[in-house]
């Protein structure tokens, strides 16, 4: 009988080596486990530091999750580091392919740096609750009014506590060749706190990890910080022009750090 626990330990490195899809599978569980074990670690630890929600808790958050690239082969190629080094709060923006953004957020994250995400992710267990002692910002996608009322309370909140925001423009999950329109809620935001939006771009994953086609291998992602775009003195007559800016940047230096060939023309922006 005793031999008997040693199939699936063989058979673990066996399918390892073989199978693609075990791969890809394997792989996705242990990350969702193990975020989920790190973030059960990280709720005591931070209701030691700030004893509830608070910004500063992403630091322990940021310390916690750094080394979970290592177990899935990835690394992080990050240029424009001295973009980053800048006063007060802003906002970033980058492009969103996968829940493996989380690592690349955490690779470049700044201090009093936190998230906007959708209120959905409140309610994932334990991740849940540590992104809401790490200060994350839920909005509701479905009811545009209560977006844009949480985001003009987000911007205040920043100018109040001197944090800064990190958004998605793109709404949604991404593994296209070319970046999806951008919404507007994140240039509004930086406006109206007459905030610099420093945009972020994360090389395409497609070259390691193709979810539909479950293919989850080990790959280096480029990531790179662009220069901050100012928005002093911007209304809401210059949102569109903003957002039109940001999108033809992070267009460009997309496809300059991403491995595949151009394939289409590109999608309008809007």
């Amino acid at each position: 009988m005793d031999v008997l626990w040693l199939i699936p330990l063989l058979l673990v490195p066996l399918l390892m080596w073989s199978s693609g899809t075990f791969v890809f599978y394997f792989k996705k569980c242990f990350y969702v486990g193990w975020m989920m074990v790190l973030a059960l670690l990280a709720i005591p630890l931070c209701m030691l530091k700030s004893g509830g929600r608070d910004v500063e808790n992403m630091r322990i958050i940021r310390v916690l999750v750094r080394h979970v690239k290592y177990f899935l082969g990835l690394r992080f190629d990050v240029s424009g580091w001295e973009h980053l080094q800048t006063e007060g709060p802003y906002v970033i923006i980058s492009n969103h392919q996968s829940s493996l953004d989380v690592l690349g957020l955490m690779e470049i994250l700044p201090d009093r740096c936190t998230m906007i995400a959708k209120k959905e992710l409140v309610y994932a267990g334990t991740v849940g609750l540590i992104c809401w002692l790490g200060g994350i910002v839920f909005i509701n996608r479905k009811k545009t009014s209560d977006a844009k009322s949480v985001m003009a309370e987000a911007a205040q909140t920043m100018l109040d506590q001197q944090i800064r925001l990190w958004v998605f423009p793109e709404g949604t999950r991404n593994q296209k060749e070319d970046l999806l329109p951008f919404k507007k809620g994140a240039f509004h935001l930086a406006v109206q706190a007459q905030v610099p939006i420093i945009p972020v771009v994360f090389s395409s994953y497609r070259n390691f990890y193709l979810r539909k086609e479950k293919r989850f291998n080990s790959g280096t992602v480029r990531l790179r910080i662009l220069p901050k775009i100012e928005t002093k003195g911007m209304t809401s007559d210059d949102i569109s022009s903003l957002c039109d800016k940001s999108f033809d940047l992070m267009q460009a230096a997309f496809l300059s750090v991403s491995d595949f060939k151009r394939t289409s023309n590109g999608p309008s922006r809007r």
